[in-house]
């Protein structure tokens, strides 16, 4: 495996199908995470999205992220749960999620990493590092984040925001260790699973 995975995450709405798409996608390539990200949906939508998807990542050995709560993944059996820095009590989700990941939004801050280090997050994500049309960019994050903080810490970093096969290079090569992406893959003019092959194709040649 490379240095670098993909670490993938769901369009902001599932279209219909989508369970045939994802196993698709996850069968194309390496793909290390799931992250099912569905702002302001309702907990009985996130639910059953759960109960659909989660069985396709864990089949394939890809550990399934619930985005934005930490109860809700503990209680419907996921391997993890993501945080951003509005998402309530960090250290009480590390305590809920114990043996599991806990992940954290970290944006462009060195300081707000290093608190997500100390309080035992599995892994801390910045950005965004290019122009995204997922969500709003409040956040601009440099290169030279990535470098220090691997050269300062052991837990993983997550790279993201407008991250695609042609842009990718520069953050593998300044120690990104998961490459987060949604519309590279969802939104690649030959399929979504081609959008993992690219994707891969492209960690390899960094």
């Amino acid at each position: 495996m490379p240095d670098c995975r993909l670490y993938l995450i769901t369009p902001p709405s599932l279209p219909p199908g989508f369970a045939k798409t994802l196993a698709l996608a996850l069968d194309a390539g390496d793909v290390a995470c799931l992250q099912l990200r569905l702002k302001d949906a309702p907990a009985d939508v996130v639910a059953r999205a759960v109960e659909e998807l989660m069985p396709i990542a864990q089949a394939r050995d890809v550990a399934f992220i619930l985005n934005d709560d930490a109860q809700t993944a503990a209680r419907l059996g996921c391997d993890g749960a993501h945080l951003g820095q509005g998402d309530g009590d960090q250290a009480g989700a590390r305590m809920l999620l114990d043996g599991k990941i806990l992940g954290i939004t970290c944006h462009a801050s060195r300081h707000l990493a290093m608190n997500a280090g100390e309080m035992g997050a599995d892994y801390v994500a910045f950005g965004a590092f290019f122009p995204t049309a997922t969500k709003a960019t409040e956040h601009v994050a440099e290169l030279e984040l990535l470098a220090w903080w691997r050269e300062v810490m052991e837990i993983p970093s997550v790279a993201i925001g407008g991250i695609t096969a042609g842009n990718c290079a520069p953050l593998v090569q300044a120690g990104a260790d998961f490459l987060a992406v949604v519309g590279a893959v969802w939104n690649h003019p030959e399929g979504a699973a081609a959008g993992v092959t690219a994707m891969n194709r492209a960690i390899a040649a960094a």
